[in-house]
């Protein structure tokens, strides 16, 4: 009874609901999270001041589990629903197509293959999504800044089969391997329990750097992938900025927060227009170059002057 009393206070009122779901805990997308509720901040929709409820919920990485969330906003009537990365974005365009989706950290909708058969995103799909043309100047910079031990330069990467934008990525990085004499090893992982074996499996083929690619299991297990790594004295790099603080050398990509801030805005702009006329998903618009000195001194590398050092 409680439980609908409450539902029914929260329908009646006119305080804005956003229920944010995160698919699993991490470091790095937590920083989008901060940047979208600072954007709603600026935008003068805040807790603190009672000008905003957030109904926050973390899969911890469980599918079930994020279907639930989802399920739950729903039954809340929540106003908008606030999604990362793609895991939750995916979910929630599975589960809704009325309630207007915020995205953040996801690929495009067509790399989420969230689209319909006519190519058409889902029509209460907005935030900020982004596309994997970056991957190219973030593998790219690998040959010019390490040496192979021997022969080709030889890279190594995990990636989940079974999530869309890491197969997609995959997929471009085995053409621009093939295409600049780079040897690509690869091996998929299923789960963050298997991060471990497999990364340990991978850095047995010797290979001279890691690549950490835009994967959920990636990012979730980075700090077992860093580990592994350092054991073996092999640099990793990455297309996601947020990696180069927890470890990785230098990376090009969007800054987590501001691709979080930029979902906070359009999704601030709704709550005060009620409206989604004119509205639609947007590109990313801050991206970065940015280094970690300490890595890259540990591993005799210098970063070319474009690169920022982290702070």
């Amino acid at each position: 009874m409680s439980a609908f009393i409450a539902a029914c206070k929260q329908s009646d009122s006119k305080v804005p609901v956003i229920g944010f779901a995160d698919a699993f805990q991490d470091n790095t997308i937590e920083q989008a999270k901060t940047g979208f509720i600072d954007a709603l901040q600026k935008n003068g929709f805040d807790e603190k001041k009672n000008t905003l409820k957030i109904i926050y919920r973390n899969a911890q990485g469980n599918i079930p589990t994020l279907t639930q969330i989802m399920k739950y906003f729903i039954a809340q009537d929540v106003t908008l629903i606030a999604t990362n990365p793609s895991l939750s974005t995916i979910t929630a365009a599975q589960n809704t197509k009325d309630i207007p989706i915020f995205m953040m950290v996801s690929p495009t909708p067509a790399l989420m293959k969230v689209n319909d058969a006519q190519g058409n995103p889902p029509k209460n799909l907005f935030g900020v999504g982004e596309t994997l043309d970056y991957i190219d100047t973030s593998f790219l910079q690998i040959p010019k800044l390490v040496q192979p031990k021997s022969g080709s330069l030889t890279v190594g990467m995990i990636f989940n089969q079974s999530e869309p934008q890491s197969v997609e990525a995959m997929d471009r990085i085995k053409q621009l391997a093939a295409s600049n004499n780079i040897n690509l090893v690869t091996l998929p992982v299923n789960s963050t329990a298997d991060v471990q074996l497999v990364t340990a499996s991978l850095l047995s083929k010797n290979v001279d750097v890691f690549f950490a690619n835009p994967d959920n299991i990636v990012f979730e297990s980075f700090e077992t992938i860093v580990k592994a790594c350092n054991e073996k004295n092999i640099p990793i790099f990455t297309s996601e900025a947020g990696l180069v603080e927890r470890g990785a050398v230098a990376a090009y990509g969007a800054d987590i927060y501001q691709w979080g801030y930029q979902a906070g805005v359009q999704a601030a702009q709704y709550l005060k227009t009620k409206s989604t006329k004119d509205m639609h998903w947007e590109m990313v618009t801050v991206r970065k170059r940015v280094y970690n000195p300490a890595v890259a001194k540990k591993y005799g590398l210098t970063i070319p002057a474009n690169f920022q050092p982290i702070q």
